[in-house]
């Protein structure tokens, strides 16, 4: 599965009706709800502000007051078709005083939506899973140094009497990761 690295945008006019799509990466849903929430505070004068999301291996789809399965469904169709997750769509669209009918608003989100991804960049997802670390003083560096170099990405830092590293690195990495740190005199674990 891949996720977008950043965001992208497309906009349609199809029979005056103005449609406006952005594809973005995000963790979850309630970034994704709240993202909803600021395009309609952004968008006052818009009709509606449809949203499809694919995070974490769950899906929602939203047509806000459109006619039932012609606007989220057929956008996250396109995210599932392009296996993508992690990811947010979002059209909002001024109705142009022009009906397109349940077959034109299923092209017309459909088609914007593929319009953006059309410029964006892929990124390949990597499960991440948490280990820890314990070092002495003197090598809390080398250990640091040793982890950013890997991709792993320092969650908390507790200095006793020895430092307490706990991190987050891609699954295929963090067996090796451990083994370089316990060779080097690192007490290690992964988190269960």
């Amino acid at each position: 599965m891949d996720t977008l690295r950043a965001p992208v945008h497309a906009e349609l006019v199809v029979k005056k009706s103005r449609f406006l799509a952005c594809v973005q990466p995000v963790p979850g849903r309630a970034e994704a709800v709240a993202e909803v929430a600021r395009l309609r505070a952004l968008h006052p004068g818009s009709a509606h502000v449809c949203w499809a999301l694919m995070a974490g291996g769950q899906s929602a789809a939203n047509d806000d007051c459109e006619p039932g399965g012609t606007a989220g469904r057929p956008m996250l169709e396109v995210l599932r078709r392009q296996q993508l997750d992690g990811v947010l769509a979002t059209v909002v669209r001024w109705f142009g005083g022009v009906k397109l009918g349940a077959g034109g608003l299923v092209r017309a989100y459909t088609e914007v939506v593929a319009q953006a991804l059309l410029q964006g960049e892929r990124v390949t997802l990597q499960r991440q899973c948490a280990g820890w670390c314990e070092v002495p003083y003197a090598r809390e560096g080398w250990a640091r140094r040793h982890l950013e170099a890997h991709g792993a990405l320092l969650l908390e830092a507790r200095h006793a009497n020895l430092v307490f590293l706990r991190f987050a690195a891609p699954q295929a990495d963090l067996a090796r990761l451990l083994a370089v740190l316990h060779d080097a005199g690192a007490a290690c674990a992964a988190d269960a």
